[in-house]
């Protein structure tokens, strides 16, 4: 299958190959979006070497699998006992290997092979030192398990230390990017079909690719997430403690913020989950926003202490709501869930996370791109100031003298702005000048999935009305 999306990885990985510099880079990304299929596919005709780290493999068995694939690729049968002996013999092979193209040596699953006391990093990083970084060569390390790539790796202090030319953060497909991945298999979805389905699974590459033509998203969604042998049915346990070492931190954090649609601040959390404050409890948070799994939100006063956590990794919350101890074999039993008021309510929120997540599609239809923005959220609590609490989950605040308070709705038809509604939106309108102050003119600007109705509540109050389409341009 051919590469989709990934044009300014592929841009930036493509640069290295013309220039006559060394290069050492590290892709880090969660479990499944695609990291050693990009790789290869960009190196194809440049990799002279590749070794995949073994889990759980001993140090004499890792250097056993350095020697099989030094044999693959160079035809040599020697016995290596040590980490500098095998970069060592590596030296001597590329020297000895006469290609038309810049080489490229590629080690991934990085995590796997430098085992606690094997000696790996700190002989990888002498052969970079003082051999590798004399040549014309691109060295790739590439891990699933994000906090120690960007510990060891990306921010390491010994003999790697600033040694990096660049990091990828390889992150999930947009919206677009998973329409164009869906063409690509030959399957054909309505917009609308394509939502469902990345509210449940997002846009991870392995994920999308268990999907066959001829079916509806709940058709789909039945198969992978509920039927017996479904490949997400199990794959939340999995998953964090791929990614990270003594996972269960980050997975409190990840159930904390589940159980609220609002998001949370760090106070909140540290109350819910009774984790220690502290830089640990920091790294844990960085380390998930850095993966894709939670997002932060500053609020308009720029309190440090007020800034809101949401979990909006699509997977992890439809999984905790869904599927965790549903233990059903069914053969519709999401075919009758997703008609529930219980799931038509969740999606309001996870359409809310989607927007977030696309808010550059939602700049571009504002004709705002070139405009400097910041993305916000705002919780007004009742005070003297102004008596009325309310929230606003998605707020642009414009250097243009502009502030457009997002509503983002989630139907199967046109959404209508009921009396009720209005004076909600009325308050939010006249609550953030009253509270912040502000002299910048205030907009209401909807993402619905098709549209508004026509009625008086909407020609009064909402200045742009935009369906899901803005969200895949």
């Amino acid at each position: 299958m051919a590469i989709v999306g990934r044009k300014e990885e592929i841009r930036l990985m493509q640069s290295y190959l013309s220039d006559n510099n060394s290069h050492f880079f590290a892709v880090v990304g969660r479990r499944r979006v695609g990291k050693t299929f990009l790789i290869r596919e960009v190196y194809n005709e440049n990799k002279v070497f590749e070794m995949t780290g073994l889990k759980d493999a001993n140090l004499k068995t890792q250097l056993v699998n350095f020697s099989l694939q030094m044999s693959r690729h160079f035809s040599t049968n020697e016995t290596i006992e040590s980490w500098l002996l095998a970069f060592n013999q590596l030296s001597v092979a590329l020297e000895k290997t006469s290609t038309p193209n810049k080489p490229v040596v590629f080690f991934d699953e990085l995590p796997w092979i430098a085992g606690r006391r094997s000696g790996f990093m700190e002989a990888l990083a002498h052969w970079w030192n003082s051999w590798a970084s004399q040549q014309n060569i691109i060295v790739v390390v590439c891990g699933s398990a994000a906090s120690w790539m960007l510990e060891r790796v990306v921010n390491a202090k010994g003999g790697l230390h600033n040694r990096i030319t660049k990091t990828i953060h390889l992150m999930p497909f947009t919206l677009a990017e998973t329409k164009e991945f869906l063409e690509v298999k030959n399957i054909e979805m309505t917009y609308y079909q394509i939502v469902q389905l990345y509210l449940a699974m997002g846009g991870i590459p392995h994920y999308l690719n268990q999907i066959s033509k001829g079916k509806s998203a709940a058709q789909i969604i039945q198969e992978t997430c509920f039927d017996k042998d479904g490949t997400l049915r199990n794959e939340f346990n999995n998953l964090y403690t791929a990614l990270f070492e003594n996972a269960s931190n980050h997975i409190s954090i990840i159930r904390a913020l589940a159980s609220t649609a609002s998001g949370m601040e760090r106070s909140e959390i540290l109350n819910q989950t009774n984790l220690s404050d502290g830089g640990s409890f920091t790294r844990v948070l960085n380390e998930l926003e850095a993966s894709g799994f939670i997002s932060t939100f500053s609020p308009l006063e720029n309190k440090k202490k007020d800034t809101l956590f949401r979990l909006t990794d699509e997977y992890s919350l439809f999984y905790l709501k869904f599927i965790e101890g549903k233990s059903t074999t069914e053969t519709d039993h999401w075919m009758r869930t997703s008609q529930s008021q219980e799931y038509k309510i969740w999606c309001g929120y996870a359409f809310e996370n989607l927007c977030i997540k696309h808010v550059h599609n939602i700049k571009k239809a504002l004709g705002i791109s070139g405009v400097s923005t910041s993305i916000n959220s705002f919780l007004h609590r009742s005070d003297d100031t102004f008596g009325q609490g309310f929230q606003i989950d998605m707020l642009i605040d414009r250097k243009d003298e502009v502030m457009n308070i997002c509503e983002m709705k989630f139907y199967a038809d046109k959404f209508t702005i009921n009396a009720s509604y209005a004076a909600n939106l009325r308050t939010k309108k006249v609550g953030l000048r009253a509270v912040t102050s502000t002299k910048k003119m205030v907009v209401l600007t909807f993402i619905t999935t098709y549209g508004l109705f026509e009625n008086a509540q909407k020609s009064e109050l909402v200045d742009n009305d935009f369906t899901i389409d803005v969200l895949f341009e």
